[in-house]
């Protein structure tokens, strides 16, 4: 008997921190109550890119620009599927946080402050991922130049 696999997507959202520090977005999920890397299921007919692209812009009310992607994880979920989430690493345009019945609250961490938030094992790999390859150097300039 086949079972069903859950597709998802999100993102590992960072913005300049002071001093040339990263700064590294995430989410509490008060139905959960647990701290993640935005992601969320896609839509019918959605592609992972689009997907995640939507889910962090819900999740954190930030429009953002899709960089490099990331990898996969793959677990499964509180049904029992196995759920396999696509990530990518974003960096905000513009937009706000306000907080909704999904997630109740955004934290801006160093990647160690993160890390060590983070609920699940999975979150972790996918930033321990952008950590090792830091991020996109033009990502950096683009907004240390912006005014």
């Amino acid at each position: 008997m086949s079972q069903e696999t859950v597709q998802a997507a999100g993102g590992a959202v960072w913005r300049p921190g002071p001093g040339g520090t990263v700064e590294i977005a995430l989410v509490h999920r008060p139905r959960y109550d647990d701290w993640s890397l935005p992601k969320g299921k896609l839509l019918p007919d959605e592609n992972h890119a689009d997907g995640a692209l939507r889910e962090v812009e819900e999740e954190t009310g930030m429009r953002c620009r899709l960089g490099r992607y990331l990898g996969d994880s793959s677990y499964s979920d509180r049904k029992g599927r196995r759920k396999v989430v696509r990530y990518w690493e974003m960096v905000p345009l513009d937009g706000a946080f306000r907080p909704n019945a999904e997630v109740d609250e955004l934290r801006w961490l160093s990647p160690d402050e993160a890390l060590d938030l983070l609920s699940y094992d999975h979150d972790r790999h996918i930033l321990e991922r952008l950590s090792t390859i830091g991020p996109s150097e033009s990502d950096l300039l683009d907004r240390h130049e912006a005014p």
